[in-house]
């Protein structure tokens, strides 16, 4: 048995779950190239942040929540680039036969979320907190304290699955283990993760 097959498991969803690497920049791009802010510099800091704390951060000129609105509409509208992650699906099965509970914890909000859930093909969760249901976001631990108060579990008794250093971190600030899946980070990067995975199937070892 592993150290967490017990555990109440706490996906991230982008880079995680769901392939959505290629809409997250398309829709970045378009929203920069619409509002004339430097590409390279949007892309550079949007992972693992909310859409208003990136505003806020590359475009403090600009009103937080009516841009985070406006890109997520882009990206709701490049949801056709959006696929399952390789063994997302046989790990959610598998969770799901074993009767373990799971739940999903995204920087993106609720319409976001649900229309990558949608284009990959994946089951929606019993429980998904979003950047709508906390103030504040990654690297933050409001969004994985409220994932283990929402599944019912104590925080100790959840693990975190991540592929960015701010989510890393905003599980290991919760108290929480957190696998790290190399997916678009170095391990180097992902060090502050208590283990780091190449792919969900070897975070399937860890967690069943």
């Amino acid at each position: 048995m592993s150290d967490y097959a017990e555990a109440t498991v706490l996906f991230d969803l982008d880079g995680v779950l769901a392939d959505s690497g290629k809409s997250i920049v398309r829709g970045l791009t378009a929203w920069a190239g619409e509002r004339g802010l430097d590409v390279d510099e949007v892309l550079r800091y949007h992972a693992g942040r909310t859409d208003l704390d990136l505003v806020r951060l590359v475009a403090p000129h600009l009103d937080p929540e009516s841009e985070a609105h406006r890109i997520q509409a882009h990206e709701v509208a490049r949801a056709e680039d959006v696929s399952a992650m390789p063994h997302a699906r046989e790990l959610i099965a598998a969770l799901d036969e074993r009767r373990r509970p799971w739940a999903i914890v995204t920087s993106g909000g609720d319409l976001i979320a649900h229309a990558r859930l949608e284009a990959a093909g994946l089951p929606f969760p019993e429980v998904m907190v979003t950047a709508d249901h906390v103030t504040e976001g990654k690297p933050h631990p409001a969004p994985y304290l409220l994932g283990a108060e929402r599944t019912g579990t104590a925080p100790e008794r959840c693990v975190v699955v991540e592929d960015s250093p701010s989510g890393v971190r905003a599980g290991r600030s919760a108290g929480m283990p957190v696998i790290a899946v190399a997916s678009g980070h170095t391990p180097e990067e992902l060090a502050e993760a208590t283990v780091v995975a190449a792919d969900l199937r070897e975070v399937a070892d860890l967690l069943l």
